[in-house]
C-alpha cells in the first residue's frame, strides 16, 4: 500500500427517483429564505418548476446561463443576486448551470443547491470556470462547491438521447483521469473505477434498451455514475484531457460533453504507457482490454459523434488549440510534447479510432 492523503468534503446528497419532493425541506436546512433560481433559457420551465415548488422564498429567476460561463453573464447573475439581496442560487440544469452559481458563490459566498439534470457532475466539485477574452481560465475554492445535490433520475428521463451519451462519456472522462492524478488514492480509485462501471451498464440500457424498467435503471446507473465521477473529479488533480477540452471550448467555443466524448479516447491512449496500471483499469470497468478503444468503442456503440470537424471546429484552428493546450500545463503522466499533441488533435478531429 502507498502513502497517500484523502481529504473528505461536507456535501449533503439526496439521491432517488421523486427526491425532487425534498427541495423545500433542504433549502430550510441550507437556512436560505431568499432563494435565487438559475437554469439555462432551454430550462426554463423546469426552473419555474422548482420556482412554483419554493414559492414564496424565491428572490428571482435567472434564465441565461450558457456554455464555458461568459464573463459578461457571471456579471449580470452577481448583479441580480446583489440586487434582490439572495441568499441561496439553487441551479437546475448541467454543467453550464452550476457552473454560472459557483461564478456567483465565489463573490457573494452563499450556498448553492444543485439540482442535475444531466451526468456533468460539476454539482460535486470545486472547481469552476469563466470564459473572457477567448480563454476559459479554471480553478478550485471550495466556497463554490455546491453544500447539497438533489439526484433526481426522474430528472433525466427526457434528456435527449445524444447529450445522454456525451454527458455521460464526460463523467468517465472524469474518473478516468482521476486514476492517473497525481494525488490520487485508494478512496478515489474505488469510487472511479466503479463510476466508469456504472456508466458503461447505463449507456447500453439508454441507447438499445425497449423495455421502461431497463430505461429507469440505465437512468439511475447513469445518474450514480456521474456523482461519483463528479466525486473524483472534485477530489484529484486534472490532467491533459481537461486542458485540452478547456482549450478547445473555452477559445473555441466547442459544445462542452460532445468535446470530452471526442477528446477522452486520444488522450488516454496518448497517456496508456505512462499509466499502465490505470489504463488496465479503465478498460476492465467497461469490459474491454485497452481504455482508449474500450471508450471509443462505447462511443460509437452509444451513436456519439466521433470528430471534432463534425461539432464545429476548422482544421485551420487546430495549431492554435496546440499552441494554447501547451501553456499553463496541467500535471501529466506523460510530459506534453507539441508534435504529439497535434497529431493527438489531428486524430481527434478526423475522428480516427485510437
Amino acid at each position: 500500500m502507498n502513502d497517500f492523503t484523502y481529504t473528505s468534503h461536507s456535501q449533503r446528497v439526496v439521491f432517488g427517483a421523486g427526491a425532487l419532493n425534498r427541495l423545500e425541506a433542504e433549502v430550510d436546512l441550507l437556512g436560505a429564505r431568499r432563494v435565487l433560481v438559475l437554469a439555462t433559457p432551454e430550462q426554463r420551465k423546469d426552473a419555474e418548476r422548482i420556482a412554483a415548488i419554493l414559492g414564496v422564498r424565491v428572490a428571482g429567476l435567472f434564465d441565461r446561463a450558457v456554455m464555458h460561463v461568459p464573463i459578461e453573464v457571471a456579471r449580470e447573475a452577481r448583479d441580480l443576486a446583489r440586487k434582490l439581496d439572495a441568499d441561496c442560487a439553487v441551479a437546475i440544469g448541467g454543467g453550464s448551470t452550476t457552473g454560472l452559481g459557483k461564478a456567483i458563490a465565489l463573490e457573494s459566498d452563499f450556498p448553492i443547491l444543485a439540482i442535475p439534470t444531466t451526468y456533468a457532475g460539476s454539482e460535486m466539485t470545486p472547481i469552476y470556470g469563466i470564459t473572457e477574452a477567448g480563454l476559459k481560465k479554471t480553478g478550485r475554492d471550495n466556497r463554490v462547491r455546491p453544500k447539497t445535490v438533489i439526484y433526481d433520475p426522474e430528472l433525466t428521463y427526457s434528456l435527449p438521447l445524444p447529450l445522454s451519451v456525451s454527458s455521460a462519456i464526460n463523467a468517465i472522462a472524469h474518473a478516468a483521469e482521476a486514476l492517473y492524478a497525481p494525488d490520487a488514492n485508494p478512496i478515489t480509485d474505488m469510487m472511479a473505477v466503479e463510476g466508469i462501471a456504472a456508466i458503461g451498464r447505463a449507456l447500453p440500457l439508454l441507447t438499445r434498451g425497449d423495455e421502461v424498467a431497463n430505461i429507469r435503471r440505465g437512468r439511475a446507473d447513469a445518474l450514480y455514475g456521474a456523482w461519483l465521477c463528479g466525486s473524483v473529479l472534485g477530489a484529484v488533480a486534472m490532467s491533459l484531457h481537461h486542458k485540452l477540452c478547456h482549450t478547445l471550448g473555452g477559445s473555441f467555443n466547442l459544445p462542452h460533453a460532445e468535446t470530452h466524448t471526442i477528446i477522452l479516447p486520444h488522450a488516454l491512449a496518448y497517456n496508456e504507457t505512462s499509466a499502465a496500471a490505470a489504463m488496465e483499469r479503465i478498460a476492465g470497468a467497461l469490459g474491454g482490454t485497452r481504455a482508449a478503444q474500450a471508450v471509443f468503442d462505447l462511443a460509437k456503440n452509444s451513436g456519439a459523434r466521433l470528430a471534432l470537424k463534425d461539432i464545429g471546429m476548422k482544421a485551420a484552428d487546430l495549431d492554435e488549440a496546440c499552441s494554447i493546450t501547451m501553456e499553463n500545463q496541467y500535471a501529466n503522466p506523460r510530459p506534453l510534447e507539441k508534435a504529439a499533441i497535434r497529431q493527438l488533435l489531428q486524430h481527434a478531429y478526423e475522428g480516427v479510432r485510437p
